[in-house]
């Protein structure tokens, strides 16, 4: 069982004037198997709190642990190695790359490695399959819908069975069916993993089918309510 703790996180910007200061005083736990979606208004920080937890942001201070190890103490080569390894990411923007076929998307997280493995090219059929892709699996992301997309950067965020699953707007390019069925895959299939379920949206009807639903104003998270895992 893994568990992410956030203690005391801050995060400012230099300016001219005086610093810009993003975060503040934010503390959060989440432990393997949990949900959590952060609402707020654009411009508010969601992504940047993100992004400190993803290890993509150091903070200006606090800590962020997952399973007991802070990224941040490791050197750059190790950091980059821990985040792919424990962390996986869904952005509102797919990234996908057009040249490649659906496989080969979901497969480009291994490549760092050099090449594929075979277990891990039968996870990403695996996960192909699981999010409803088996019959596009060759097709290019060009020849694919917004909607199915954004099931390929689903199913390439799980390549590596992260400890800890982070998604920024995932559904905020999407039309309302859409929207709705990218999100409750996202929390299936982050149960079937066991992984922790981090999600930043300002969808209050998406926040709703996580466990708890937080609120980041002016820079401070408060708790906005909790529901018991089904």
């Amino acid at each position: 069982m893994a568990d992410l703790v956030i203690e005391h996180l801050a995060k400012e910007y230099p300016t001219r004037a005086e610093s810009l200061q993003v975060l503040q005083d934010i503390s959060l736990s989440l432990s393997s198997g949990e949900s959590a979606a952060i609402l707020g208004p654009s411009g508010c920080g969601k992504s940047t709190l993100l992004y400190c937890i993803g290890t993509l942001e150091a903070p200006s201070s606090g800590k962020v642990t997952l399973d007991g190890q802070d990224p941040f103490a490791l050197n750059e080569t190790d950091l980059a190695r821990f985040r792919s390894e424990n962390i996986g990411f869904i952005f509102q923007d797919h990234h996908l790359l057009p040249q490649l076929t659906v496989l080969e998307n979901v497969l480009v997280p291994t490549l760092a490695e050099g090449s594929s493995s075979p277990q891990q090219i039968e996870r990403a059929k695996m996960l192909i399959e699981r999010v409803g892709l088996s019959q596009r699996i060759e097709h290019r992301s060009a020849e694919l819908s917004g909607g199915e997309r954004q099931r390929v950067a689903v199913a390439r965020s799980l390549i590596h069975q992260p400890k800890l699953l982070l998604a920024d707007e995932p559904t905020g390019n999407l039309d309302k069916t859409n929207a709705e069925s990218i999100g409750n895959l996202l929390l299936e299939l982050q149960k079937e993993e066991g992984s922790i379920l981090l999600v930043v949206t300002h969808s209050q009807e998406l926040a709703t089918i996580f466990q708890r639903q937080y609120m980041l104003d002016d820079g401070k998270l408060q708790s906005q309510s909790s529901v018991q895992p089904s």
